[in-house]
């Protein structure tokens, strides 16, 4: 009797689903029809039960959901390594914020996120959250890439090569919502910068349309003690207090970086529903200081995972995030059972795709969401021996040994090698914007 025909069957040696927790399946195979998961089964029942077109057997992989990197800014790659070794603000005021008026156009968007999705591809990312300027641009590239993505149109106060003011940035935001918010692998959202650079009045509008359209809200918040100090002198209130009173803290809302909380901000968390983006490695190097991450958790606030971007990280390997964010929690708390391996997956996976509102599709192995897929290799001499295949992804460099990557069915990696994207054209396109950058 022929079994039922589908698309691909995965055979591997460990499946890791993230839901249920703290499950790892061996010796099993992954059923994937029309983009989407049809379910896990044991390797000989699956050869019974389906007629694959295409078998991949992964003898020595592990095979889980695709990372969810919940929070970039995917076009300053063109910027990794540019001005290293600063404070968050002069950082960004006598450094960043000069090189992109001099540079940022459609072009330098457009290459810088191609360069961004590539290393994100190859170190397991198969969904992740952007926030920067020219949003046609990103549109173009991820569907170019077949990426899953959040574009987060960004708003502040003052002029950029962009936009003139926050009228027109939310403008223009709006605009790429009616041309690109039924795209079933983009997602718009409103990104107001941070408090400290936009108005009450451009607050409220963002506050209006997010309400109105159901649209995320991204935005930098508590990232640094100045960044509180000035609030309290400014608006005589925190500026997690500030959001709540404009209107901006909602279900949809995604917190970046939370560095400075206090036991108010925390009730404010939980009492709106919003989430909070961990940024451990851009939040370390720029001495911002350091998200909570476990008392948040302790008390069912959803904390997601992000790199920053490479111009502040300097890399977008979202494994290696993870190692960061699970040392650093133990180091904090003292207590070395802290954000233990599996809670650092879901972070990276189930956490990641519930604050980007798409956990009913992607983030976990279950049958019905999206086929949005990774297998890494764990064959290398440095991740020998294996006793636990979720503890060695955390803590074993994991980003170097992806080997394959699926974004609804479709392969956007395959033996370590590109499948949608030219290697050497990225690289020239680097080449050429760093020497136009540095002279």
């Amino acid at each position: 009797m022929q079994g039922t025909k589908i698309d691909l069957l995965i055979n591997c040696r460990w499946i890791i689903p993230v839901v249920p927790n703290n499950q790892i399946l061996e010796n099993c195979a992954l059923a994937i029809d029309a983009e989407r998961i049809i379910g896990i089964y044991p390797q000989a029942e699956a050869a019974k039960r389906f007629d694959a077109r295409k078998i991949e057997q992964l003898n020595d992989h592990i095979v889980m959901p695709g990372l969810v990197n919940a929070h970039g800014h995917a076009a300053m790659s063109l910027l990794r390594g540019y001005a290293d070794d600063l404070p968050l603000r002069p950082w960004l005021e006598n450094h960043i914020w000069p090189a992109e008026s001099r540079h940022v156009s459609e072009e330098f968007v457009r290459d810088g996120t191609m360069l961004a999705m590539a290393e994100m591809i190859a170190s397991g990312t198969t969904c992740f959250a952007d926030m920067y300027f020219y949003h046609e641009q990103i549109a173009e590239a991820v569907r170019h890439a077949g990426m899953r993505c959040q574009i987060g149109f960004p708003v502040l106060d003052f002029a950029t090569a962009y936009g003139r003011d926050a009228d027109d940035y939310i403008h223009k935001g709006l605009a790429l919502n009616d041309k690109y918010g039924d795209q079933p692998l983009l997602k718009i959202a409103c990104a107001p910068h941070a408090p400290y650079s936009v108005s009450d009045s451009a607050m409220e509008k963002i506050a209006l349309y997010a309400n109105e359209l159901d649209m995320p809200i991204h935005i930098h918040c508590h990232e640094t003690a100045s960044e509180i100090h000035e609030s309290l002198e400014q608006y005589d209130c925190r500026p997690l207090q500030r959001l709540r009173d404009l209107g901006l803290l909602l279900p949809q809302t995604q917190l970046v970086h939370m560095t400075q909380v206090d036991a108010s901000d925390i009730s404010l968390l939980q009492d709106h529903n919003c989430h909070v983006i961990h940024c451990p490695e851009s939040n370390m190097k720029l001495a911002s200081g350091q998200c909570p991450v476990t008392d948040l958790m302790a008390v069912g606030i959803n904390v997601a995972i992000g790199t920053d971007g490479a111009a502040s990280n300097n890399d977008l390997d979202l494994f290696g995030e993870l190692k960061t964010a699970a040392l650093l929690a133990k180091h904090a708390s003292q207590d070395a059972s802290a954000l233990d391996a599996h809670a650092a997956l879901r972070m990276a996976t189930i956490n990641g795709a519930a604050a980007l509102g798409w956990d009913n599709e992607i983030g976990s192995l279950e049958a019905g969401k999206s086929a949005d897929i990774i297998a890494v290799k764990m064959d290398s001499i440095a991740m020998q021996p294996l006793y636990n295949p979720a503890s060695q992804l955390v803590y074993c460099n994991a980003g170097s040994q992806v080997s394959h990557s699926w974004v609804a069915g479709k392969p956007l990696l395959n033996e370590g090698q590109l499948q949608t994207m030219n290697h050497q054209s990225l690289i020239q396109a680097a080449t050429e914007w760093r020497n136009k950058i540095a002279n």
